[in-house]
C-alpha cells in the first residue's frame, strides 16, 4: 500500500482511500503488504513513503534466518527533508482543536480493528511482539487524554517536533508508549526505531495518515544503529528527544547531543535486573509457575533474579525441578551466548552454586537447557552482569529487611515482583523497593493509565498516566525555550580545574579577616569553614568598590561531606508525614521573617539594588516558602482502574539527594524557590549559591540553623561554581542535578552524568538573564513544574481472583 495524502493504490484487486471516514479500508495481509513494497520499504515523510537519497538498504531477517524484508537507511538528506515535515507537521496538527485530536486517535481503533491481523502477523514475524489489543488500549487511553488537554491540562503547551529513538532490542509497545501520548498533546513526532520494530511502524505510521494524521505529524527514519537516532536529535528542529532501549546507545546518544541544548530523557529498558521476592507466606504453586513464564520465556526484556526466604526454599526448588523436568533446550541467538552460559555456569559451581536443569546439556549448537543456580551471592557474576539465555539466579534471605536489601541490591530499579499472601508485608515491602513497577502476586502487567518510571540506573523519564504527559508538554507561562546551539569545544577532563585563585588565611593578619567579614559555609547543619580552608573574595557591585566579604572555597571534600551527612538524613525525611514536612517549612519562613531586616541588607548590599526591592524580594521569598508548605500535603498520587480485576496505586517519591547549582538572578528567591520544591518532596539538597552574588545565601544560613530541619537535610557550599559542579556531577550517590549557569556547564554535565544517570534541569545563561526565567512570578505550572522535577513515581499493582 503506498499512501498519499488522502489516497491509496490498489492492493489485492481492491482500491482504498482513506480519508474522513475509515470504513472502505479493506482487509490486508501482511504478505500483501510487504510484496507490494517488493519487500523494500522505504522511509516514512510527509505522510508517504520516499526513497532514501542514496538507495543504502539493510536486512531484516526472523528467528530461522530468512530474510523478512529490507529497510532504507536515512542519510542527511532524508533527515532535513524529514525535519522540515515534522515543523509543517506540527503546525498544521497542533492547530486542531483538542476534539479534533481525539476524533483522529479514536478513528485509528477503527482502522485498526480492520488492519489488526495484519499488524499481529507482521509483528510476530519481526519479532517486535505488540498486541493489537495493547494498542487499541493504548489509543483509546491517549484520545482521551487528547480531548481533556485544554481542560485538565490549561497551563501547558507542546513542545514541538519530539524525536522518539529506540534501539534495536526495545519492544513495540515501549516505542508507542512514548509516540502516542506525544501527538496526544499535540506534537509532531519523528520516531527511529530498532530495525526489528520498523516494518510494523511504518504499517502504523501509514494507517495514521490514512485517519486523518496530518501530512508530517509523525515521520519514520530507519537505519542500521543508533547513530541515525544521534544524528536525528542533532537537528535544530528537534525539541525534544525520547530514548528507550538498552543502556550502552543511550549514553551514546546522550554524549553525541552534550551542548546541542535539546533536553534527552533515557530510559533503559533492556537489560535490568529484577527481584523475584518469594516469602514463606505466598502461594508457592502460582508463585513457581509465574517464575517459570518470567525467566524461561523466549525474549525477555529483564533478567530476573529469584530471591526466596529460607523456610520454604526447599520447597520451591522442588516445584522447580518438577515444572522444568518436561522443559526442552532453548534456542539461543548464536553460539557465543551458549559459550558465555557455560563459562558462568561453571564459575557459578567453583562458587559454591547448585544446578538445576530441565533436560540434558547438548554438547553442541546454540542451544542450553533451563537453568537454576541455586545459593548464589548477591556479589555473584552471574547476579551482577548476567548473560542473555535461560538462566535463573536464586537466592536466599531471612528476614522482612534482608529481602528488601537483596532486592535493592542492583544498580537498576526498574521493576520486581512480591509474592505473599500478607497484604500489610507486601505494602510494607513495595514502599521500600527503589524501583518504578512492582507487582505484588502478579509480574509484567502494564497498562498506560499507570506511570512507568525507572529509579536509580534505570531511566530519567516517565511513560505512562498523567504522569508521562507532562515530558511532552512545557508551562505555557514559562519563556519560549532558547534556540538551539552547537556545542562548545571543550575538555571534558579540564573543564572546573581553572578557578580563581583562592584566598589563604593569614593568621598574622587577623584584621584582614575582621574587616571584611569572613562568613562560612552550612554543611550537616554546623556553619563551618571549607575543608581546604581557604577562602574567595566577594567582590562589591560593579567591581570598583573593593571587597565586601570572604567567602569559603568548598571542593570536592566539602560536596563528599554534604552527602555523607544527606545520606543519613534523607530517608527519615522522607519517611516524615506530608503534615509534618509542612510544618517544618512554615517555620522556616516564619524564620526568615524575624530575620528580613539582615538579609535584606545583605541583598542590598550585594546585588546594588535598594533597600524597597531587597525587602521585596524577601517577602515574595516567604510567600514561597509558605506556598511549598502548603503543597506537601496537596499533590499526591492515589489509587487508578486496573485492566483487570483488582487495586493498582500510583505514589510519587523523592529522587534522594538533589545538587543544586543556582542562578544569579534574585539570588534569595530563587535559593528557596528550589529549596522548598526539593525539601517538600522529602529530598534532601547540596546548594551551590550565586559564585557573584553569594551574601543574600550565606545570611540564610542563620535561618536554616535556627529551623527544626534535621542535619543535614540542606546543606549550602560556596565557591567556584564550576569546580562544585564537576564535583557533585562525579559523586555516584546524587540521584538529581538542578543548574543554572554556563554552556560549558550544562554541556559538561550532559556529557559526563551517564554513568549513574542523573535527572537533570538546565538552564542556560543567556546574556546575563539566567535564560529569561522569571523568579518573581507563582504561576501553578511554574510550581507544578518544579514539584513533578523533584519526584519519581512508583506504580503498584495489586490483581484479585
Amino acid at each position: 500500500v503506498f499512501t498519499k495524502s488522502n489516497y491509496c493504490v490498489p492492493i489485492c484487486q481492491n482500491e482504498m482511500h482513506f480519508g474522513a471516514d475509515p470504513s472502505p479500508v479493506p482487509f490486508l495481509l501482511h504478505q500483501a503488504w510487504l510484496e507490494h513494497h517488493s519487500r523494500s520499504l522505504g522511509l516514512f515523510i510527509d505522510g508517504k513513503f520516499v526513497c532514501p537519497a542514496d538507495g543504502r538498504s539493510c536486512s531484516l531477517a526472523d528467528s530461522k534466518g530468512s530474510i523478512v524484508c529490507s529497510t532504507a537507511c536515512a542519510e542527511e538528506a532524508d533527515i532535513s527533508q524529514c525535519a522540515s515535515s515534522a515543523v509543517n507537521g506540527f503546525k498544521s496538527w497542533s492547530s486542531l482543536s483538542c476534539n479534533q485530536r481525539a476524533k483522529v486517535l479514536l478513528r485509528l481503533v477503527s482502522v485498526l480493528g480492520q488492519h489488526g491481523q495484519c499488524f499481529s502477523e507482521l509483528c510476530e514475524l519481526c519479532e517486535a511482539s505488540c498486541s493489537t489489543a495493547a494498542l487499541v488500549r493504548l489509543l483509546q487511553f491517549y484520545s482521551s487524554w487528547a480531548q481533556l488537554r485544554d481542560t485538565l491540562l490549561t497551563d501547558w503547551t507542546p513542545l514541538g517536533v519530539v524525536a522518539v529513538v529506540t534501539s534495536k532490542d526495545c519492544s513495540l509497545y515501549s516505542l508507542l508508549l512514548k509516540v502516542l501520548p506525544a501527538l496526544a498533546m499535540g506534537n509532531s513526532v519523528v520516531v527511529v526505531p530498532g530495525q526489528s520494530t520498523a516494518p510494523p511502524v511504518l504499517l502504523l505510521a501509514q494507517l495514521f495518515t490514512g485517519a486523518g494524521l496530518p501530512a508530517g505529524a509523525l515521520n519514520v527514519l530507519t537505519g542500521s544503529d543508533i547513530t541515525l537516532g544521534v544524528k536525528v536529535s542533532q537537528n535544530h528542529s528537534i525539541s525534544y528527544v525520547n530514548y528507550s532501549g538498552n543502556k550502552e546507545d543511550g549514553v551514546m546518544l546522550c554524549k553525541a547531543t552534550a551542548g546541542m541544548g535539546v533536553p534527552v530523557s533515557v530510559s533503559p529498558c533492556i537489560g535490568a535486573i529484577c527481584p523475584f521476592i518469594i516469602f514463606e507466606s505466598a502461594d508457592i504453586n502460582s508463585a513457581v509457575d509465574e517464575v517459570m513464564e518470567a525467566a524461561f520465556r523466549k525474549k525477555k526484556e529483564v533478567f530476573w533474579v529469584l530471591c526466596v526466604q529460607e523456610s520454604v526454599v526447599d520447597s520451591v526448588v522442588a516445584h522447580l525441578r518438577l515444572r522444568m523436568a518436561k522443559m526442552k533446550c532453548v534456542t539461543l541467538h548464536s553460539e557465543a551466548d551458549r559459550e558465555r552460559l557455560d563459562a558462568a555456569v561453571q564459575e557459578a559451581q567453583q562458587l559454591g552454586a547448585t544446578l538445576v536443569q530441565s533436560c540434558a546439556d547438548p554438547t553442541s549448537g546454540a542451544q542450553y537447557p533451563s537453568t537454576v543456580l541455586c545459593g548464589v551471592a548477591p556479589s555473584s557474576p552471574c547476579v551482577v552482569n548476567p548473560c542473555p539465555g535461560p538462566l535463573l539466579p536464586l537466592m536466599t534471605f531471612r528476614s522482612n529487611t534482608e529481602a528488601v536489601t537483596l532486592g535493592n541490591h542492583s544498580p537498576h530499579g526498574q521493576a520486581a515482583s512480591i509474592w505473599t499472601e500478607d497484604l500489610t508485608l507486601a505494602l510494607e515491602t513495595a514502599r521500600s523497593l527503589s524501583v518504578g513497577s512492582v507487582w505484588v502476586n502478579s509480574h509484567s502487567i502494564s497498562d498506560p493509565c499507570l506511570p512507568v518510571c525507572g529509579h536509580k540506573d534505570s531511566g530519567t523519564c516517565t511513560d505512562g498516566g498523567q504522569e508521562g504527559l507532562y515530558q511532552f508538554l512545557r508551562p505555557s507561562s514559562s519563556s519560549p525555550p532558547l534556540p538551539r546551539s552547537s556545542p562548545v569545544s571543550m575538555d571534558y577532563t579540564q573543564f572546573g580545574t581553572e578557578a580563581s585563585p583562592p584566598i589563604i588565611p593569614d593568621e598574622s593578619d587577623p584584621a584582614r579577616y575582621v574587616s571584611p567579614q569572613s562568613h562560612l559555609q552550612f554543611v550537616a547543619g554546623k556553619a563551618c569553614k571549607s575543608v581546604s580552608g581557604c577562602s574567595v573574595a566577594v567582590q562589591s557591585p560593579g567591581g570598583g568598590g573593593g571587597v565586601l566579604a570572604y567567602c569559603p572555597d568548598g571542593g570536592r571534600k566539602d560536596v563528599r561531606n554534604a552527602v555523607e551527612a544527606a545520606i543519613k538524613v534523607q530517608p527519615g525525611w522522607m519517611k516524615k508525614s506530608p503534615s509534618a514536612r509542612a510544618q517544618s517549612l512554615y517555620s522556616l519562613a516564619k524564620g526568615l521573617e524575624s530575620k528580613r531586616r539582615d538579609i535584606a541588607a545583605a541583598i542590598n548590599t550585594q546585588t546594588g539594588l535598594s533597600m524597597d526591592e531587597a525587602e521585596k524580594e524577601v517577602e515574595l521569598s516567604i510567600t514561597r516558602l509558605s506556598v511549598w508548605a502548603a503543597y506537601c500535603d496537596k499533590v499526591q498520587g492515589g489509587s487508578l482502574p486496573m485492566p483487570n480485576s483488582g487495586s493498582a496505586l500510583s505514589i510519587p517519591e523523592a529522587l534522594g539527594v538533589m545538587g543544586v547549582v543556582l542562578p544569579d538572578k534574585n539570588p534569595l528567591l530563587s535559593m528557596v524557590t528550589v529549596l522548598g520544591a526539593t525539601i517538600a518532596t522529602g529530598n534532601a539538597v547540596i546548594m551551590v549559591p550565586s559564585q557573584k552574588y553569594p551574601l543574600p545565601a550565606l545570611a540564610f544560613i542563620k535561618v536554616l540553623q535556627s529551623s527544626d530541619l534535621s542535619a543535614g537535610l540542606v546543606n549550602v557550599i560556596t565557591g567556584s561554581r564550576d569546580q562544585l559542579t564537576v564535583a557533585l556531577a562525579n559523586h555516584s550517590v546524587i540521584k538529581a542535578i538542578w543548574y543554572w549557569g554556563s554552556a560549558e556547564g550544562c554541556q559538561y554535565l550532559q556529557y559526563t552524568c551517564t554513568s549513574p544517570l542523573k535527572t537533570l534541569r538546565l538552564c542556560k545563561d543567556q546574556e546575563g538573564k539566567d535564560g529569561e526565567l522569571n523568579w518573581t512570578q507563582c504561576h501553578p505550572s511554574f510550581l507544578e513544574e518544579m514539584w513533578r522535577s523533584a519526584v519519581q513515581w512508583k506504580s503498584v499493582w495489586i490483581p484479585t481472583a
